[in-house]
This record gives C-alpha cells, sequence and structure tokens, in this order.
C-alpha cells in the first residue's frame, strides 16, 4: 500500500507529507498533477500540486478528480489536502472524489499551528475563523461552516465530536464503519489536539469500508509513523541526509508572494536579525512584464547581489490596486523576474504556494524530494530532475512555507537552516 496526497497549493502539498518523509517515508511532491515522476512506485507517497486554490469550482474539481485518476490506483490510499481555513474549492473537489473514493472523513484541524475544530466550526488560537483577518481578506460575508459548505455541494454529512475520539479504538472504528455503511458522505470530526487526531488516524486506517481522509497537515503528520497504510517497514531517516543536499554553496534567496501582517513581521526579523538585503517588487511592474520601464533594471539588481553571494529577501510589495485575486498572476511573474538567476543560488525560501510554485515551474522543476521539516508547516526538499549550472546538476534546498504559517521567527529560522547547511 502506498498514499497519495492531493492539494490545492505547493506549500499545502510540501507541509502536509512532510511528515511521512520525517518518519522515513520515501516521498515526493509533483508539481505535475496528472504526471508521476520516474520510479513512481519506489515512493511510499506521492504529493500531487493540482493548483486549484484560485481555479472555478468546477475546474478545480474535474483535475482534483483527473489526478486520481492518474495517480491513484487499487494499492494507493487517498488523502485530500485541504487549508486548515477552509480557503479554496475543498467542497466542491471533495464532493468530486466521493463517489470514486467513499466516506470523507473531514479533519481540517491542525493543532500545532492553532487551528482547531469544535462543533463542526474552525477556530484560529481559539477566534472563530470567519472573524480573522486571513478569512476577512478572501471571504468576507461568507460563512466557515463546515457542513453548510458540504450540503452545499449535494453531501450528506454527519458529525462526530470530540468525545467520541476518546473511546477505544475498535468502538471508534465501529462508528466510523457504522457511518460509512448508512449512507453519510462525509463526516466532520471535532478536533481539539493532536491527540485526537493520532486518535482518529489509528481508528479509521483499520476501517475496511471504503472512505478516504480530508484533512491539513495535522491529521496526515499523525498518520504517519502507522505501518498499517504502507506496504513495507519504514526506515529510520538518517538527519545527515537533510545537510548533504546543499553541496555546491551559493546564496539564499528568500521569496515572499504572501501579502498578510505575519510576513510582514517575519520579512522584518529577517532583514534585522540575519542582515538579509531586501529588494521589493512592485505590484505594477509585475503585472506588466518585461515591457515595463523597471523590469530589466529590477532584473539586474537581482543578478548583481546574488553574484555578490550575499543572500536576498525578494518580495512583493503592494499598492492601491492590488487584488487579492491576482497573486497567482504576480507570483508568475516574480518567477519570471528571478528565472535567469536561478543558477546563482544554493537555496531558495518561498513563501506562499503560488510563488513556490511559480519559482519552479520557471526553472524546469517538475518534481521535490521531501527530506525534513523546520518547523511545523515549513519543509525542504530536494528537485529530483535537476536544473543544470556550469554543466552540473544543480539541486538547492528548496523550502516552502504557507504564508500564513508560523510566527515572526520562522522565516528567520528557514533562512538560519539552510545558512548553517550550505558550504562556504
Amino acid at each position: 500500500m502506498s498514499l497519495l496526497i492531493i492539494a490545492d497549493d505547493l506549500s499545502g502539498a510540501a507541509d502536509c507529507a512532510i511528515g511521512f518523509a520525517c518518519a522515513g517515508r520515501r516521498t515526493v511532491v509533483t508539481l505535475d498533477s496528472t504526471r508521476a515522476p520516474a520510479g513512481a512506485s519506489a515512493f511510499d507517497v506521492i504529493a500531487a500540486d493540482t493548483d486549484t486554490r484560485r481555479a472555478s469550482p468546477d475546474a478545480a474539481a474535474r483535475l482534483t478528480v483527473d489526478t486520481w485518476r492518474a495517480l491513484g490506483g487499487p494499492d494507493r490510499r487517498l488523502y485530500k489536502k485541504i487549508d486548515s481555513t477552509l480557503r479554496g474549492n475543498w467542497a466542491a473537489e471533495i464532493a468530486a472524489l466521493q463517489p470514486l473514493a467513499g466516506l470523507a472523513i473531514v479533519a481540517p484541524a491542525f493543532p500545532a499551528m492553532g487551528r482547531t475544530v469544535r462543533g463542526g466550526r474552525v477556530f484560529v488560537h481559539g477566534q472563530p475563523l470567519e472573524t480573522t483577518d486571513t478569512w476577512q481578506l478572501e471571504n468576507a460575508g461568507k460563512h466557515a461552516d463546515i457542513a453548510g459548505q458540504l450540503e452545499g455541494v449535494g453531501l450528506s454529512t454527519a458529525a462526530l465530536e470530540g468525545a467520541a475520539l476518546r473511546a477505544a479504538p475498535a468502538e471508534l472504528a465501529g462508528m466510523v464503519t457504522a457511518y460509512a455503511t448508512s449512507g453519510i458522505q462525509a463526516l466532520i470530526v471535532d478536533a481539539q489536539t493532536g491527540e485526537d487526531l493520532a486518535a482518529l488516524a489509528r481508528a479509521t486506517v483499520s476501517v475496511d469500508e471504503a472512505l478516504f481522509w480530508v484533512g491539513s497537515g495535522g491529521l496526515a503528520r499523525e498518520m504517519a509513523s502507522l505501518s498499517r497504510l504502507f506496504s513495507v517497514a519504514q526506515e529510520v531517516p538518517d538527519r545527515s541526509e537533510a545537510l548533504t543536499i546543499l553541496s555546491h554553496g551559493g546564496p539564499i534567496l528568500a521569496l515572499v508572494g504572501t501579502l498578510s501582517a505575519v510576513s510582514d513581521e517575519q520579512c522584518a526579523t529577517l532583514r534585522e536579525r540575519g542582515a538579509v538585503a531586501e529588494l521589493i517588487a512592485s505590484p505594477d511592474m509585475l503585472r506588466a512584464g518585461a515591457g515595463h520601464a523597471q523590469w530589466h533594471t529590477m532584473q539586474a539588481r537581482i543578478g548583481a547581489h546574488l553574484a555578490t553571494q550575499g543572500d536576498l529577501l525578494l518580495r512583493i510589495g503592494r499598492d492601491d490596486a492590488f487584488d487579492p485575486a491576482e497573486g497567482a498572476q504576480l507570483s508568475a511573474a516574480l518567477g519570471r523576474l528571478v528565472a535567469p538567476h536561478f543558477g546563482k543560488i544554493g537555496g531558495l525560501i518561498a513563501t506562499g504556494g503560488e510563488t513556490a510554485r511559480a519559482m519552479l515551474r520557471e526553472t524546469g522543476i517538475d518534481f521535490l524530494q521531501l527530506v525534513t521539516e523546520i518547523e511545523p508547516g515549513v519543509a525542504i526538499g530536494q528537485p529530483l530532475d535537476a536544473h543544470q549550472r556550469e554543466g552540473r546538476a544543480h539541486r538547492p534546498g528548496v523550502v516552502t512555507k504557507a504564508g500564513a504559517f508560523g510566527d515572526g521567527q520562522s522565516l528567520y529560522a528557514a533562512w538560519r537552516h539552510l545558512r548553517d547547511a550550505i558550504p562556504a
């Protein structure tokens, strides 16, 4: 047995899958959601980024099903990764998968990141999701009710309260089996702690009825050590391998495409504690692309700085015309701006899934093998399909981080991790 994770953005695919890599499972992230890497059978976990966070619900549902049909199979179980703050087309994607995969076990909680579920509603550090800045930025006026969104796409739902997770494993498995055979299509699970999610993982992995998991990185990391999911015994990972991937040296480039108070604080800490230089790419320039008067000047400044082996923080600025919906467009332009200089770097930190995806696709990288985790939600990997630099394979360490994850120190911690690993 093996596992397929289907995510709607790159940082989500990586933070959901990294727990399996840390548990000794060979784990790869693919940016081409209908194409497996060479030797796919050797991987215990494939995490596919469909890049459907901002697609239409119908398009997202179709591509999600296409991914399951292309990469799934009788010996591969399914985990549908969703955002712990319910962004994207997750309900439509689940509705499309459910007839093919069975009962959806819906548990988006990620207690390590402050996201819990109580009474079928998501809370962020104890605050109702719909009152948070993250929700209001993209979903103002909409309700964050899990059951309401699932029922809105035609799924029948039931609730599994937190108290049920403290039942004996066999009893809990029996409850889930009963729901699976009753015709219920989605089971919404309350979870306050990692122990709650661990109990859910242990019980559901033993259920014989058709089901698939729907959650964030929280439930996934509790499933990572469950040997019943896999055909072969796990190996104890060699942590020293995480340091061998950065063998060629070079500066670190930190790309920040997420505009949030958390990201602003993280950038300030990196500048101050790491003494890292910063450049800001204006949205106006990124919208216009290479035709903008400042495009080539900015591109030259980036290249000149990296050529001195100096680490660089490059982020998207903000103007009065900014619209969160244009994030993918701006991130793609940021990737094109940097791509000519990618061969100079020894490490890449990308904050925001769209930013990471744009940078890697611009340089022809479709697959990342995950290595280890810096902190919850912050993964480091290595390209499988090497970029060429000076006639040799160039596989810089790649750190991916969701924009809303972490505290003010997280970006600095990622930079410090790479800086300690890259040869002088």
